[in-house]
């Protein structure tokens, strides 16, 4: 695969005929939904689990998507959904860029780069990063040359 950054992590997806919208293609908003499922996947993999979450009461809210749509993905593509973290302050904010390529032809069907803040669950303000999180995401991080 042609990935933008080396050693992604992977997650994969089947377009279902579910996410399919009027024009015959994945509806935009099942590249969102993947968006989610990835990047806690990512996180999954990385030792920090939503329970984890919820009994330091924080979490990583989404302050901003930034998606190219590059192709169409249809019903029963097989789409290798990858993700890196190429910031995080150790403090309020973590960046995460993504690809998601089609297996069959190998062709990029999108990029796109999220902005997280660190939150208090039980009041949505902004709050430091415990330490767990600051160790495991600034751990994750790779170097970007310019992408996305």
């Amino acid at each position: 695969m042609s990935w933008i950054l080396p050693n992604p992590f992977i997650n994969n997806w089947q377009v279902k005929p579910e996410q399919i919208d009027h024009y015959q293609h994945a509806n935009n908003v099942a590249y969102v939904s993947q968006l989610e499922v990835t990047s806690w996947a990512h996180s999954n993999h990385l030792g920090l689990t939503i329970e984890q979450y919820q009994a330091l009461d924080r979490g990583m809210a989404i302050s901003r998507h930034e998606i190219n749509y590059l192709a169409a993905a249809h019903v029963n593509d097989q789409i290798d959904c990858a993700t890196w973290i190429v910031e995080c302050d150790n403090r309020l904010k973590l960046t995460r860029h993504f690809q998601f390529i089609r297996r069959s032809d190998q062709k990029t069907l999108l990029t796109a780069r999220t902005e997280f803040v660190c939150i208090a669950l039980s009041s949505g303000r902004p709050k430091r990063m415990p330490k767990q999180f600051s160790d495991v995401y600034g751990q994750a991080v790779v170097a970007t040359a310019g992408t996305n």
